[in-house]
Formats: structure tokens, sequence, C-alpha cells
């Protein structure tokens, strides 16, 4: 455990560059899910609570990562759909998910967005099939902004707010603000599973077998 927090510091150890690596993390976990976004800014926003970084720019950063790096998701899923989803959404359960998401997006697009940004892989799959299923440009920026800076605040103030109390250690307060960033993840996934179980599409509507809504 020590390792991996010594790991993470270093990533994040409080110079200038720390700022860049926060975009690009951010940015870069949209198309590479396997990239630690969350983790990044709550450790960098943890460090910046004893005075070594500063949280507004963790903040901004953390947002124009995301908004980056969503823009760059959907305007792959809009050029090259059919290509890239061979490689973002490999196995049965990936072409499942973009499935899933290309059917949701056309009903409830905007919701879709904002909640995929805090789900693990959300993020990729609902940006994606934005693109993929020509969602309006305006509507997709003016959703995903809001997105983006939602994210990009309650991950740093996760960290920075974690961290406070607890000026004499780091690894507490990285342990706490990460387990509450997993939980949050893990329970909207949970949810979202549970709603496509019952028939339903993660806001609610119903759908059929091959996950497209029902006819009413």
């Amino acid at each position: 455990m020590e390792e991996v927090f010594d790991w993470l510091l270093n990533l994040v150890a409080g110079n200038p560059w720390t700022y860049l690596v926060i975009t690009g993390v951010s940015g870069g976990d949209v198309v590479l899910p396997l990239l630690p976004s969350e983790t990044v800014v709550i450790t960098a926003s943890v460090i910046a609570a004893r005075g070594s970084l500063a949280i507004s720019i963790i903040v901004a950063a953390a947002i124009v990562g995301a908004f980056a790096g969503d823009n760059v998701s959907f305007w792959l899923g809009r050029r090259w759909g059919p290509a890239v989803a061979g490689w973002l959404f490999r196995g049965e359960q990936g072409r499942a998910r973009l499935q899933w998401a290309e059917g949701a997006i056309t009903r409830r697009g905007p919701l879709l967005i904002f909640v995929g940004r805090f789900i693990p892989g959300g993020r990729t799959v609902s940006t994606f099939a934005a693109g993929t299923m020509g969602m309006p440009y305006r509507r997709f920026l003016a959703a995903d902004g809001l997105a983006a800076v939602s994210w990009g605040v309650y991950a740093s103030m996760l960290g920075y707010l974690g961290g406070a109390p607890f000026q004499h250690s780091l690894w507490k307060p990285l342990a706490v603000s990460l387990g509450i960033a997993l939980a949050v993840s893990l329970a909207g996934e949970a949810y979202r599973r549970l709603q496509r179980r019952r028939g339903k599409d993660v806001l609610g509507d119903q759908l059929d077998p091959e996950g497209r809504e029902a006819p009413r």
C-alpha cells in the first residue's frame, strides 16, 4: 500500500509540472480509461491542502482536461465511429455498453453525459455514443461543460477537504478520499446494472430485450 501512495505522490509532486499531468490524465482517461484521473486529481488536492499546490489551478486543470478529453471522444465517434468502436469497446460486454448508450443518448442525451462522467467507463461510452448518434454539438457542449465542471470540482474538493484535517499524514486522507470516490463510482455502476436487468435504461426508460426503448 505504501508503494502505491509513494508512486502517486511522486507523480503529483508539488511542482508546476503537476498541473500539466492533471490536465493530461484527466483528458486521456476518456480515451484510455485505465488512466487514474480521479486518483491523480484527489492526490494532488490532498497535497494542496498542505500548501504545496494551488487548489484553484488543480480545479481548473481537471476541468480543462476532462472537457478536452470528452470532446476528443465525441469527435472520434462522429468522424470514425465504427472503426474506433472496435478498438475502444472490445468484447461482447464492451459492444453491449456502446449499444445501450447509443439507445439512451437519443432519449436523455445531456443527462446521460452528466451521469456517465461519474461512472467507470461511462464518460467514454456516453461521449462516444453522442458522436456516433449525431447529437448536436452545441447541445453536447452545454451538457459536457456542466459535467466537466461538476466532476472537476467534486474530485478536487474531495481530496482538498479530506486532506485539511490530516496535516501530519498523507496516506490517511488519500485512503479516505479515494475510498469515497470508489464508492460513488461503484454505486453509480451498480444502479445502472440493476436498472438494465429490470429492463430499463439508467434513467428509467423501459427497454426491449436488445436494449432499445420499448414501445408505449
